[in-house]
């Protein structure tokens, strides 16, 4: 990073210790330089001072250690490659191993992987205690899969609001999310003085905003009466959840005195800001540096970014709390191991209060900073951090994220290839999942393409729409016909064809896809079709389960052909009488339909019909029985059995003409209507559970379960101080459903239901609602239009089905 006040947390001051007489030192002023973090000017001096010891190695080695550094704080990072080889190959890194890991970041944030991925784990094998070799040489791996295979996220420069200057840590200002505060130190600044550490000018906070054509204003001062904005160094601002509170860093950097950074907060009263008070940590004063503010929704918890007594090695993330917004903050506590590294946590930033994102470069990544999220749990312990990978993160440094509080947009700090100036602002979206789908059709039997089919798709959300295919058998569904988080089955048909059907879902499908799916249409054929083999004992004529398997392929086609009515025939051989033979096969057509029956086809479209052994068969293709070849084309009738040489041959032929068939008598049939009953159905759960799988929202870390309400198997979030609510669909749903009436709601129906719709607040009577094998009756929701879940419960409601507890780690939810 380059360019401001902010960037002063980022040092790491490596101060080797040198002997060398304070009087003769031509470095000197360069160190002074270096120690107060003016590492443009430390560089002018470096250089000088090299050229002054020339015989002196050890001092050589010690200056170059020092310009690389340099280089690395302002962001030069091919001089600093260059400088820290140099060390390297005069064995610097044996005194120093850190050597090696800065020149392995400097080489993944130049491109070269396979290097930086060698200089990681010679630092890992020198220092095995720092995770940060180990961390650089896996992620330094995976750069290049990210890079090819991106998240969902769309990321570009706003060029209208950025200057050649540095444009960073930007800031949503009100709750219509059109505007944005950020920090700059472009022209027009309040401070003018020059920053040592780089050579830039002083920062303050701008906005700009956008206006209903999508188009950014020019950005302004945030206020230009020096309230907020003053001759010190301002950025890094946050507000609170109402937008009037301002958060911000302010660095004084009086040349007169020593002083640090700290956060300083103002109101608003109307349009104007009071003057800007520093807030009150414990332990934090005008010498402390500390900065980078985001403030929880009740304004009780702050975090921010400082290099502290305590911390794990750079500059860490931070916690302060208090009980009210009059008291002061208590003493901070670092947010530990897990979030916190030997290297630098900075930029913090809180979305809904349990999701932290921050820019770390201690944690792996792509290049210098990334940006990477944790989510807090019920016991308050924040989960391992994820790299938000490519393209949020880049092989530069990307910091100062803010994101909308419920929908996926937002903004982030990047000095990324395409940057304008030192630093830019940057606008980031999950684009809206678009599907399509589309496919060709054709005859099963010609593989020729069929024109006028019908194609139907029916999503589980219950919309469903049709079309036909074209002259080239091609059928297609837009992107406005197709739905996210959706199960489809598509059913296929044409007259005098088998209909088909096949499915596809865009549940956990993350990116917009084109789905394409092609069917074969089967001709419905005038000849009988034989089914898989069916035997039976001899002489009897019920159906033996092991048998019952092959009659899924057809129970199956006439689920998916409701309108067809068929004959089941059966055959025997030719031995035996006729009469018999014709009662026996008449039954076993019988056991055939009657099992049918038993599996849910009606039986109107069902017709047993015993052919005794006056129908022998004729063969449509070779088949081979027992060890016998029997050729296409051939009857085996009597004459040609007995013309048969063996006794085993004649009983493979007398097998084959054994046989179950069926063929389509009518293509007409209308399905009859079924009326269950609600109240007759029954959802059967294991009476031993008193446990439901919960899964955690990766972006907000609610709790989602599962629950049975009035019959019906629907999902609930948790939320730990909410009263039980119902979301409008969801509370539509159960009124169209008919698990509840006009007479479930409380108070006049007539106004509840005006207008088609639930009315907001509308408080139903719910008969019983069961979580495992709890159940809970007589409950009332409370319908809620701008509900985020379909169904929201709370400690005290789910207190109602017991004792209960959620188990992070089998994802379960347990009741006593």
């Amino acid at each position: 990073m380059n360019g401001t006040f902010l960037k002063t947390l980022l040092v790491l001051l490596i101060l080797i210790p040198f002997t060398i007489n304070a009087q003769r030192n031509p470095a000197k002023p360069a160190d002074e330089a270096f120690a107060k973090q003016q590492y443009t000017i430390a560089i002018d001096k470096y250089k000088k001072a090299y050229t002054k010891v020339k015989k002196n190695k050890e001092e050589k080695n010690r200056i170059t250690a020092q310009l690389a550094e340099c280089y690395r704080l302002t962001s030069n990072y091919k001089r600093a490659e260059a400088s820290y080889k140099r060390l390297i190959l005069n064995d610097w890194d044996k005194r120093n191993p850190e050597i090696l890991l800065r020149y392995a970041d400097a080489l993944k944030i130049n491109g070269k992987y396979e290097e930086a991925i060698e200089q990681y784990n010679a630092y890992a094998e020198k220092v095995p205690d720092d995770p940060r070799g180990k961390r650089g040489a896996e992620t330094a791996a995976l750069v290049q899969e990210w890079v090819e295979n991106p998240s969902k996220y769309e990321i570009t420069n706003i060029k209208k609001i950025n200057s050649r200057e540095s444009d960073f840590a930007p800031a949503f200002t009100s709750d219509n999310y059109n505007e944005i505060a950020f920090t700059s130190n472009r022209e027009g600044a309040t401070g003018k003085e020059t920053d040592n550490w780089t050579g830039e000018s002083f920062t303050d906070i701008f906005v700009a905003k956008l206006d209903r054509k999508d188009d950014w204003s020019e950005p302004v001062l945030f206020d230009e009466s020096e309230t907020v904005n003053t001759k010190a160094n301002e950025g890094a601002a946050t507000f609170n959840s109402k937008f009037n509170t301002l958060y911000f860093t302010r660095c004084h950097n009086d040349a007169q005195k020593e002083s640090g950074c700290q956060v300083y907060m103002a109101r608003r009263t109307g349009r104007n800001w009071n003057d800007p008070e520093m807030v009150d940590i414990k332990g934090i004063d005008t010498m402390s540096t500390i900065g980078q503010p985001t403030i929880s929704e009740n304004e009780l918890i702050i975090y921010f970014s400082a290099d502290r007594k305590g911390g794990m090695g750079g500059k860490d993330i931070w916690v302060a709390y208090r009980d009210s917004k009059s008291d002061g903050f208590r003493r901070p506590l670092n947010l530990g191991d897990v979030v916190n590294t030997p290297g630098d946590e900075m930029f913090p930033f809180l979305r809904n209060d349990t999701t932290l994102y921050f820019a770390s470069d201690g944690h792996g990544g792509m290049g210098g900073l990334d940006v990477f999220v944790t989510t807090i749990d019920t016991a308050g312990e924040w989960g391992v951090p994820q790299n938000l990978k490519y393209p949020m993160n880049s092989s530069q440094d990307d910091f100062g994220i803010a994101f909308h509080p419920t929908e996926e947009f937002g903004y982030i700090s990047s000095n990324r290839s395409g940057t304008r100036g030192e630093e830019d602002i940057w606008y980031f979206i999950e684009p809206s999942l678009e599907f399509t789908l589309s496919g060709t059709i054709k005859d099963d039997r010609t593989l020729l393409l069929v024109e006028n089919a019908s194609v139907k798709l029916v999503g589980s959300s219950g919309l469903s729409v049709t079309t036909i295919t074209n002259q080239d058998g091609f059928y297609s569904f837009g992107k406005s016909q197709m739905e996210t988080n959706t199960t489809y089955d598509i059913i296929v048909t044409k007259p005098n064809y088998f209909n088909n059907r096949g499915t596809i879902t865009t549940v956990g499908v993350e990116f917009s896809k084109d789905f394409e799916k092609d069917f074969l249409l089967e001709p419905i054929p005038a000849e009988p079709v034989v089914l898989p083999e069916i035997l039976y004992d001899l002489a009897k004529w019920d159906l033996k389960p092991q048998y019952q398997d092959s009659l899924q392929g057809l129970i199956q086609t006439l689920r998916d052909n409701p309108n067809l009515v068929i004959e089941l025939a059966a055959h025997t051989d030719t031995r035996d009488t006729d009469e018999r033979n014709d009662i026996l096969s008449q039954r076993r057509a019988q056991s055939v339909v009657d099992y049918l029956i038993i599996r849910g086809i009606e039986p109107q479209r069902l017709v047993a019909k015993g052919y005794g052994e006056h129908v022998p068969r004729t063969l449509k293709k070779d088949i081979m029985r027992d060890g016998y070849l029997f050729t296409e084309g051939t009857t085996l009738d009597d004459d040609f059995i007995n013309s048969l040489a063996s006794n085993s041959e004649k009983e493979a032929a007398h097998q084959l003409n054994r046989r179950t068939e069926f063929r389509v008598l009518r293509k007409d049939y209308v399905p009859q209507a079924t009326n269950i009953n609600i109240a007759d159905v029954n959802i059967l759960l294991n009476p031993d559970d008193n446990a439901v799988f919960f899964r955690e929202e990766p972006k907000t870390g609610i709790y989602i379960s599962s629950c049975v309400i009035e019959g019906y198997n629907e999902e609930f979030a948790y939320d730990r101080t909410s009263q039980p609510m119902i979301s409008l669909e969801k509370a539509l749903d159960l009124l169209k459903w008919g698990a509840i009436s006009k007479d479930s709601f409380e108070g006049d129906p007539e106004k509840i239901l005006a207008d088609n719709t639930i009315a907001d607040r509308a408080i139903i009577n719910i008969k019983e609602i069961r979580i495992a094998n709890k159940t809970v009756k007589d409950i009332q929701l409370k319908v809620t239009h701008k509900l985020n879940y379909d169904l929201v419960f709370g400690d005290d409601f789910l207190k109602q089905f017991g004792n209960y507890s959620y188990n992070t780690e089998t994802k379960k939810l347990t009741f006593e």
